[in-house]
């Protein structure tokens, strides 16, 4: 009988998902009270490693983004993140606070209590462990029913696996470029550089699911099934803790050989705290070197790890097989802001082409430049950042070059923020529009693991 239940549950969803119409980029305006009990609201955060973020979405009935005031969403940021507040939970809730405000005001009264409100924390969180990470967390469902009347259960304030934050991901980017329905062959593969983690999500064939390698029992599987608006995809998603910017820091003067790095420019003598830990941050004698640096973040990357599978990227992790899903790839977050801060796309943009090989140009001329030039060669680099401008270009480059397999000239659109269809709006590329989709259709992204 329960078979039956859950058969029968299961077929409900699939017609209701799959009933949904595609998205054509319209963006409605509604009006009157019909029109406002036909909307559906979610509030979704983004408790990130670096900063706190708040998105508010509201859909029609055939799941099309409507105005909320002049845009297509709220967005709101605060800085730090979550994790700055390790010792105090209490603390961590109510930077929330500013952020939940701004996100109610929006909404209106009648709906509140039927709008969902998730968070979703990522790397930074889960660095810090299950005991502090469930404190916090805690004291973040308590702040959310006390401040505020929308719909909450326990389990959407939660650490994101890197499997949901890479699969969000992919359902933003596609949803907002109109590509939800069409072909795995026809849409877009994601790499999502954060702060604590890096996540690589695209869709690859029937053939190439029915051929993934099996993982340990407790482990993300590589690949899930996902029917979205009357299509079925195989998603391949991987996500790599402590191989997001900031965590690869870290990891890369872990490896130094020496009391110095080659990354770190010249005339710095330092220390990196990341999660709570000190690492030497010197440079060497000589000064940083792109050479000797990109040769300490293969190591970092763990590029000789042994591969047992036909192929992989780095560390031993398979690499999904490449394919068309992959063939036209968006890099997000930091692929997009460390190549603006330095010149290489334009800051105002929303989003830019780019090779890896301009990652190369552009650390090359970074690695030649000292701390005692550093401020007013790049003024848009933040001042703790500034010591690890040759690193970070030379990691991007390697990770997308050496850890990812792409070619130096293959391009890539690096992407602050996404056109919604052929309408004059743009959404952020980020995690939480897939989420909030999940929200309001009851849809889980993860119906089926391989």
């Amino acid at each position: 009988m329960a078979r039956v239940r859950c058969l029968l549950a299961f077929l409900s969803l699939l017609l209701l998902v799959i009933s949904l119409p595609a998205t054509t980029g319209r963006v409605l305006v509604a009006s009157g009270a019909s029109a406002v009990e036909s909307r559906r609201y979610a509030v979704i955060f983004d408790a990130g490693s670096t900063g706190s973020r708040v998105h508010v979405y509201c859909f029609n009935d055939g799941l099309e983004l409507v105005h909320i005031g002049s845009d297509i969403e709220l967005f709101v940021k605060v800085k730090p993140g979550l994790s700055a507040y390790a010792d105090d939970p209490q603390a961590a809730a109510n930077s929330l606070l500013p952020l939940l405000e701004k996100a109610v005001g929006v909404i209106p009264e009648e709906l509140r209590n039927k709008t969902p409100i998730r968070v979703g924390a990522t790397a930074g969180l889960r660095s810090l462990g299950t005991d502090k990470s469930n404190q916090i967390l805690q004291a973040v469902r308590d702040l959310l029913r006390e401040k505020s009347s929308l719909e909450l259960v326990d389990d959407w304030v939660t650490v994101l696996s890197g499997y949901q934050e890479g699969s969000y991901l992919w359902v933003t980017i596609n949803y907002l470029l109109g590509h939800l329905g069409n072909k795995y062959s026809e849409s877009i593969g994601v790499v999502d550089l954060g702060g604590g983690s890096v996540q690589m999500a695209y869709a690859i064939s029937e053939k190439a699911a029915a051929n993934a390698p099996n993982v340990p029992r407790g482990e993300e599987t590589y690949v899930k099934e996902l029917f979205l608006q009357g299509a079925k995809y195989y998603l391949y998603v991987h996500s790599y803790l402590n191989y997001g910017l900031l965590a690869a820091r870290a990891q890369i003067l872990k490896v130094a050989t020496n009391s110095y790095s080659y990354c770190i420019l010249g005339g710095y003598n330092g220390v990196y705290d990341y999660g709570g830990e000190l690492y030497n941050a010197s440079s060497s004698p000589s000064g940083s070197s792109f050479t000797k640096c990109r040769n300490e973040v293969i190591k970092a990357l763990k590029i000789d790890e042994p591969c047992k599978y036909l192929s992989c990227t780095f560390g031993g992790v398979w690499n999904g097989g490449g394919g068309a899903g992959q063939k036209t790839l968006y890099g997000a977050s930091y692929f997009f802001d460390r190549p603006s801060d330095v010149g290489l796309v334009d800051p105002a943009a929303t989003s830019a082409m780019a090779k890896p090989s301009d990652f190369m140009k552009a650390a090359k001329h970074a690695c030649k430049v000292t701390m005692n030039t550093v401020e007013t060669k790049y003024p848009n680099v933040r001042k703790n950042d500034l010591p690890y401008v040759c690193m970070d270009l030379v990691y991007q480059y390697a990770l997308l070059v050496n850890g990812f397999g792409l070619k130096p000239r293959q391009n890539i659109t690096l992407v602050r923020q996404v056109r919604y269809g052929d309408s004059d709006f743009f959404g952020e590329a980020a995690w939480p529009l897939g989420s909030a989709i999940e929200a309001v259709t009851s849809e889980k992204i993860n119906l089926k693991q391989f």
